[in-house]
């Protein structure tokens, strides 16, 4: 389906009729299947397959993907429409939808060849099964250039070894894009990025992480034990891994702005009705200054976060024609709408009180899910490390 662009008018930005149509079907969906059973999952920590599924089955794990390799075939801003109203129910759905999309099926449409999109691309944009990015180690984060994971060449596949962590969706992938050292003497510029199929021999899961918050987005260790992998599943060229991974993380910081300003308007939206019907001294709180002004701030954060991830999600639609990066917007995005969703989510658990911090209600839960907004993706110091860097010329 065509989506025409949005248009500004004035001082407002205006959603296309196409774009608010994307909107609604993510929000109902998102209201009438996510929202009903997000706190069982949240509690059990069970990822939340047939909910998953049908999400397959509307197109939303591969919006941007032409519909020739199983996607949707919309935009960069569709997929952000879409990914903050399933956000907005419930961020670890939010959680698989980003990863499926922004740093999964949006590699390999990028970079991936014909036989690599047609094996590792269709059945994951399609939703048939579901993909995974592996870039993080125990002792590698934000500085990718010390990964102690190996890839050697052995004739016409790579053996690899190591320990990867913090994968999202890992317990449930079909296949993962790992980044892993081919040169470490190279640092950065010795990563290469492969295309793992889940169920050969060499691969297994280690460890469920335990985590604070988005616990239902399955993540865990992968383990790799002599796992060859063909010279075909190698993603780019030896070497080009890190290029990769960063070009990808652009995107993926998109998605997770959209996360966050999804989480940021739960808890403002869960406030404000709060607001209006909790009653104190003999006045709805929300008629208190203290808490009138609380709601300002929620509001205003969240409008200019909305703004500066749709900025981001315009200027990646652009670059698909022009090969202009985005990373400043994205990063720009990302930066404001975490600290957003972290902000608004600690001032939904004030002003609710001592309900606030009850799992009766799930502001909560969009409390604890709001920090990893801040850390993955490239953490907040990260970011503004990008940025400052850009504007200072050092990039």
């Amino acid at each position: 389906m065509a989506v025409t662009e949005i248009s500004i008018s004035g001082p407002t930005l205006e959603l296309s009729s196409e774009h608010e149509m994307i909107q609604q079907v993510a929000r109902e969906f998102a209201q009438n299947e996510i929202v009903p059973i997000a706190a069982e999952h949240d509690e059990s920590g069970e990822f939340p397959i047939e909910t998953v599924r049908k999400m397959g089955e509307m197109g939303f794990m591969g919006i941007e993907i032409p519909e020739q390799y199983g996607g949707a075939g919309l935009d960069a801003l569709s997929y952000v429409l879409a990914l903050t109203e399933i956000s907005k129910a419930d961020a670890s759905h939010g959680t698989i939808m980003s990863v499926n999309n922004s740093l999964y099926c949006n590699a390999i449409d990028r970079f991936g060849t014909e036989r690599q999109k047609g094996k590792f691309l269709v059945p994951v944009a399609s939703g048939k099964a579901i993909g995974a990015y592996s870039l993080t180690e125990p002792m590698s984060g934000s500085d990718a250039g010390t990964m102690r994971s190996r890839a050697v060449l052995d004739g016409d596949s790579y053996v690899i070894n190591g320990r990867k962590s913090w994968v999202s969706s890992g317990p449930v992938a079909k296949s993962i894009l790992l980044f892993t050292m081919t040169d470490p003497e190279k640092r950065h510029h010795g990563v290469t990025a492969f295309l793992i199929e889940t169920d050969q021999p060499g691969f297994s899961l280690g460890k469920t992480e335990p985590k604070l918050g988005i616990r239902a987005s399955a993540t865990c260790e992968i383990l790799f034990e002599d796992y060859r992998c063909p010279v075909d599943n190698r993603l780019g060229e030896e070497g080009q891994g890190f290029m990769i991974a960063m070009q990808v993380l652009d995107a993926g910081r998109i998605g997770i702005a959209s996360q966050a300003l999804g989480i940021a308007q739960a808890a403002y939206l869960a406030s404000l009705e709060y607001a209006r019907k909790r009653e104190a001294f003999g006045r709805k709180i929300g008629e208190f200054q203290g808490i009138s002004f609380k709601l300002a701030d929620m509001k205003t954060r969240i409008e200019a976060s909305r703004l500066l991830t749709y900025q981001a999600a315009l200027a990646k639609q652009s670059s698909k024609a022009t090969g202009k990066r985005y990373t400043l917007q994205a990063s720009m995005a990302k930066l404001f709408a975490s600290e957003t969703a972290s902000y608004c989510a600690s001032e939904a658990v004030q002003i609710h009180g001592g309900m606030g911090y009850s799992k009766e209600l799930p502001v909560e839960r969009y409390y604890r899910d709001a920090k990893i907004t801040e850390i993955y993706e490239g953490t907040s110091e990260i970011q503004r490390i990008v940025i400052a860097r850009h504007e200072l010329g050092l990039h």
